[in-house]
Order: C-alpha cells, then sequence, then structure tokens
C-alpha cells in the first residue's frame, strides 16, 4: 500500500502511461531518418563544465521505469541515447542528460520531461513514451537519486546541500533543455521546429519554474498537479498528521473513506447529476460532524463514528491553521482519498499510530529539522506554525517557484497549458487555483491571462492521474495545437470515470468554469454538459 501510495504521488512517469500525452498530430513536423548514433560535440552551458558525452543505439521495446515510481511502456522504437555528465566546478556535482533521439519516424519536435518528487527527471517510462510518439526527448537527474531518496541533501557538516537543491528546484532542468536541443541538432542536422516540456506533480512545478525563470526554453509547457509553493505545500501537507498526532485520535482507512463518500454523495448533485463526480469540489461544504454516532463497518466490524473522528477530519479538510488561528495553507480537498496523507499503521502494541506520507516528512526532517531521524510526531500544533515559517523564509527564494509575473513567457509566444485534479490527495488543488488568481490580478485580468495560460480542474481526479489513472485527457495534443496552429483550447476532451465504474465522456473546463449538467440526455456524454461561471463567480 505505501509504494501504490508513493506511486500516485510521484506520478510524471505514470501520467506518462495512463494519458494519452502525445497524441497530438505529428505529420506537419515530419523530419527524415537521418545519421548514425555517434557522440556529438556540445558546449557546455553558462556555469558548467561537461565531463563526458556517451552514445548507445538501443532498440527499443518494453521500457520499465526505475525507482519507486516504475511503470512500463512497450511499443518503444529503437533510439539513440545520447548521455552528457556535466559538473558546476566547485560544487562536487555530476549531473547526467539523457536525450533519446528516434531512429525513424521524428516529428520534428523536442520534448523534456520532468521529475517526480525529490527526483529531478524522468524514470524512462514518459521518455519512452515521448519517442514511442515520434518526439526527441530529454530529461535528467541533476545528480541527485531517485524520488523519496534525500541522501544527498546534507552536507559533511550537517548543512543543506544549496548547490545540489539548486539542481533540483531550477538550474539542471533549464541546462538539459539547453544540452537536449544541441543534441537534437547535431543529430538531425537541424533544430527541433517546436520545443514543449511535460512534467506533472515535482514535473509540473519545473514547468512553471521553467516559464517564470527561463521563459524562452519552450514554445509550449504541459504542466499537471503542479507543486507551486513548494516551500509552504510541502510543510502543509504534513498537517493531517499533526492533526492526527496532537487529537490523539486515528480514523481507520474505512472510517475516513465513510467520510468521504458521504461528502460527495452530499455535493455530487451540485452540477446537476449523480455520476459520482464533484465537478466544483471548492463549493462542497460538507460538515462531517453530521456523521456523529453513525456506524460503518470495516473489516466485519461495526463502528461508530465520534465527535473526535469528525473534529479531525474537519480539521484535515479546512487545512493548517497556526495557533491564533491564522489560515496557512489550504486542506486536503473534499473527495480526495484522506488516507494519502493521513496513513495510519499498528503500532506493536495493537493500537493505529500516524504513517506520514514519505514526501512532506522528509521535507521536514532533513530540510528543516537537519535531522533525518526526527520523529514528526512529536510535533506541536505550535511547533508546526514556526515549521511552516522556517520553511517559507529559508526556502521560498530558491525552490518557492511562485512568482506571479509570467510577462517575459507571455511576450515570448510561450503557452502554458495546466491541469490539477479536485481530487488530488497529495497536492492541494487551492494552491494552483490561488496561483492562477495572483497571475490575474498581476497581469490585467483572466481574459488576458488565458491568452497564454490556461488551467483546467479535473472532477474526481487523483494525483497525477485522472481516477487513479484510469481516465484520459488530450492535455499534450491540445497544447500542440495551440502552439503550432493557434487555436487555444476552450476545453479539454476527457474520459472521467463515474461512480459505476464505467468511463464517461467530459470536456474539461477553462478556470473558473464548471461542468454543469443540461438536464437532459446521457450522462455519460460529455454533450450533456456545458461549462458555465459558478454561482459564487
Amino acid at each position: 500500500m505505501k509504494r501504490f501510495l508513493i506511486v500516485l504521488a510521484t506520478g510524471a512517469a505514470l501520467a506518462a502511461v495512463n494519458l494519452p500525452m502525445a497524441a497530438a498530430d505529428t505529420r506537419s513536423a515530419a523530419a527524415p531518418t537521418t545519421s548514425s548514433c555517434t557522440a556529438p560535440s556540445v558546449q557546455a552551458p553558462a556555469g558548467t563544465a561537461v565531463e563526458s558525452v556517451t552514445a548507445l543505439r538501443r532498440e527499443g521495446g518494453t521500457i520499465d521505469g526505475t525507482g519507486v515510481v516504475g511503470g512500463t511502456v512497450t511499443g518503444v522504437p529503437a533510439f539513440c541515447e545520447v548521455t552528457v555528465t556535466l559538473t558546476h566546478p566547485g560544487d562536487n556535482d555530476h549531473a547526467k542528460v539523457l536525450t533519446w533521439l528516434p531512429v525513424s519516424g521524428w516529428n520534428g519536435r523536442f520534448q523534456a520531461l520532468g521529475g517526480s518528487a525529490f527526483a529531478v527527471g524522468d524514470n524512462g517510462v514518459g521518455m519512452g513514451t515521448a519517442v514511442k510518439n515520434g518526439y526527441a526527448a530529454t530529461t535528467t537527474d541533476g545528480g541527485l537519486g531517485d524520488a523519496v531518496d534525500v541522501s544527498w541533501a546534507l552536507d559533511a557538516k550537517g548543512e543543506v546541500n544549496r548547490a545540489l537543491l539548486k539542481n533540483l528546484a531550477s538550474r539542471s532542468q533549464h541546462e538539459a533543455s539547453i544540452l537536449g536541443k544541441q543534441v537534437v541538432a547535431a543529430h538531425f542536422g537541424r533544430q527541433a521546429s517546436y520545443s514543449y516540456f511535460n512534467g506533472c506533480s515535482t514535473g509540473g512545478r519545473q514547468g512553471y519554474m521553467e516559464a517564470q525563470r527561463f521563459p524562452d526554453d519552450f514554445d509550449g509547457i504541459l504542466a499537471a498537479a503542479p507543486g507551486v509553493n513548494w516551500d509552504e505545500f510541502e510543510v502543509a501537507t504534513l498537517w493531517p498528521q499533526v492533526v492526527m498526532n496532537n487529537e490523539k485520535t486515528y480514523p481507520s482507512a474505512c472510517e475516513f473513506k465513510a467520510f468521504t463518500d458521504a461528502a460527495v454523495a452530499a455535493c455530487d448533485p451540485l452540477d446537476g447529476a449523480r455520476d459520482g463526480l464533484v465537478n466544483d469540489a471548492s463549493r462542497c461544504d460538507f460538515d462531517p460532524r453530521r456523521l456523529i454516532g453513525t456506524t460503518v463497518v470495516c473489516d466485519g466490524r461495526e463502528l461508530t463514528v465520534t465527535a473526535a473522528d469528525a473534529a479531525v477530519v474537519r480539521k484535515i479538510w479546512d487545512g493548517p491553521r497556526s495557533t491564533s488561528g491564522r489560515k496557512l495553507w489550504s486542506g486536503v480537498p473534499v473527495g480526495a482519498d484522506l488516507t494519502g496523507l493521513a496513513g495510519t499503521v499498528l503500532g506493536p502494541d495493537g493500537q493505529s499510530k500516524g504513517a506520514p506520507f514519505p514526501v512532506p516528512q522528509l521535507w521536514a526532517t532533513t530540510f528543516l529539522k537537519k535531522q533525518p531521524s526526527f520523529d514528526v510526531s512529536t510535533i506541536t500544533y505550535d511547533r508546526f506554525t514556526r515549521l511552516f515559517e522556517q520553511s517559507r523564509a529559508e526556502y521560498d527564494e530558491i525552490i518557492g517557484t511562485d512568482d506571479p509575473d509570467l510577462s517575459a513567457f507571455r511576450d515570448s509566444g510561450g503557452k502554458l497549458l495546466s491541469w490539477h485534479g479536485q481530487a488530488d490527495q497529495f497536492i492541494p488543488t487551492q494552491g494552483t487555483v490561488d496561483y492562477r488568481r495572483q497571475v490575474e490580478r498581476t497581469m490585467g485580468g483572466a481574459q488576458r491571462v488565458d491568452d497564454f495560460y490556461r488551467l483546467f480542474l479535473v472532477p474526481g481526479a487523483a494525483h497525477c492521474g485522472l481516477n487513479k489513472g484510469a481516465g484520459t485527457v488530450d492535455d499534450l495534443a491540445s497544447l500542440v495545437t495551440w502552439v503550432e496552429q493557434g487555436k487555444a483550447p476552450r476545453t479539454l476532451s476527457a474520459g472521467l470515470i463515474d461512480a459505476a465504474g464505467q468511463t464517461v465522456g467530459r470536456d474539461l473546463c477553462r478556470y473558473p468554469e464548471v461542468s454543469r449538467y443540461r438536464g437532459y440526455g446521457d450522462t455519460g456524454a460529455a454533450s450533456s454538459f456545458r461549462c458555465v461561471l459558478p454561482s459564487r463567480h
């Protein structure tokens, strides 16, 4: 179960498997088959030195994703793998930049792949998917490790290795884009016609970072479930554990599900159709105290929901607050799986205790306390507030990724397409919405921002995968059409999974619009719904 949760949270590769992100028409930019697989000459990006360049022909086939994220992609055609190893003199780092070049059928486009959790780049599945769909693809490890490996984070003095953190935060992705484009040009004899970035979670944050800090790197950026405001949301997502530990109440997974199911049942009809999909989770005001005294059957036992259980759920949904009641961050969205961040296990004494999700736990223990063995179960409400403020003070500048001024990206002609699941159990959806609102306030309102940046919220979708990976969305295809033909997406065509487990068609609405049933027609057909402004707007 824990590995399953890690996979969901580190979803860049997962998204590559489950979403047809490369379904875009590749004919317009098609290029002929070209040269053999040889190591090209490359120029080191500013501030770096190239240590080695190698090339290896790979026959493709089935590619299994490395590390805890895993995943598999089949039917990958033969490709040339070019590896550039570079260092930042004085930082003692060794970052590998991988570029996969299709042996035949290159569509003339370049695609860079983002990372997952603490991994800077893709684990192979996204790269394989990109090559399978005709792209030349690039990613980098930033000189770090796997998604939940932070063994690099502290130096011999017990201080945070700021150079490697900078690799994770921004510079390695930027340098990979520079080197990847050089490799493509050297191999095919011409520059790619268009360049794209593709990422989810950490990869989504990297996409927003590119738009903010390196606006000329990409023509189009696809950034799903982005971890913007990393310094704040990473601490905020430890809140469910802090609540359970301080309230000394640990609802079981079954009890948590009872609260979620009740909330979805209450708020599902808001869009006019009962299908198990809450189309505007932020409007769901279900009060968990309504379940106090009811019974739920868990593992064959009848349990009575207590006031303490309801209080825990209410605090988790509400989100982190300071001891004075000041709102610090948004909570887990109503409808999301509460066990993602409020996981529990049975201790040796048979009593339940918290089982923190690894990513926020590692951020707190390693980057804030600088004590990998620190017990997060000892965090009081007061200490939580102090950790939240410490994280913002120490790390916002390096990894906050929350600059709302995207004017340089707009002026470069770039397009940013972003989506976020309304049932994201790991990165609160509202953080992305709040960032979008900040951009609107900074850049002249929603209509002007829509010219280059569009956000879509996905009913019922978990982190980095529609309906836990079973859904589909034409995200990259829509971005390619926007970039190359100037046709901005009014909606995104998607297939979602309803309460009965059936695939239903939906046109995802552009924020701030939400989907509303027309009152007639098949609820499984997208044509039966329309996009409207929410009543509060």
